[in-house]
């Protein structure tokens, strides 16, 4: 299945879930687009709760199918729990990676950044967004890029960074301190439900 390209705004209405991050997709209507939506009272099976939960994480990390299964059969191999694991792996993107250090609004901006060759990873330049970060690993912005009006915009109003990154806003220069842990992610994902769907 390719990687969804429409409107984010609908599909965060559909999913109940800010796939931006920001929340505004939900601030005016937050239920499902449609004229049925603001009635819809529709009770879910088991299945669809699973198959929903995957959409939301799939559709928030902007990946493909192919790639999000790849993820998730990684994870199984790691010691611990595989749905905390998967989402530790989404977490270290380098796309997810430098949304989280605020070099962009949003994943699909980050993702833009490292595939036209913005991003370096320790001094080299890296442009593939699946790329995995290590913790230590330093991730800064191409010499050539530091005047790029989206990266400044994007710091400009970016948040507080996670306490497992590090971030020196005048150097533009930031890193992955450690991988975070399960209760520093995404606490409106229910990880049990993708588990048990791919286990079907």
């Amino acid at each position: 299945m390719a990687r969804y390209t429409g409107p984010s705004w609908k599909l965060s209405r559909r999913l109940g879930l800010s796939l931006l991050g920001t929340g505004k997709e939900l601030e005016k209507r937050p239920y499902a687009p449609g004229q049925h939506g603001p009635t819809q009272r529709t009770k879910l099976s088991e299945y669809a709760l699973q198959q929903q939960e995957k959409q939301k994480l799939r559709h928030m990390f902007g990946i493909t199918e192919r790639q999000y299964h790849n993820t998730f059969l990684r994870a199984g191999k790691l010691q611990g729990k595989q749905g905390e694991n998967f989402m530790i792996l989404l977490e270290q993107r380098l796309d997810n990676v430098v949304y989280r250090l605020g070099l962009a609004r949003t994943r699909r901006g980050a993702r833009q950044l490292v595939n036209h060759g913005h991003i370096l990873v320790d001094g080299k330049r890296v442009d593939i967004p699946s790329y995995q970060v290590d913790p230590g690993q330093v991730i800064s912005v191409r010499e050539k890029s530091l005047n790029n009006s989206s990266i400044k915009e994007s710091l400009e109003v970016a948040p507080a960074v996670a306490e497992y990154l590090t971030f020196d806003a005048e150097k533009i220069v930031g890193s992955l301190v450690r991988l975070p842990e399960r209760s520093e992610l995404h606490p409106e994902i229910n990880e049990a439900f993708i588990v048990e769907f791919y286990s079907r």
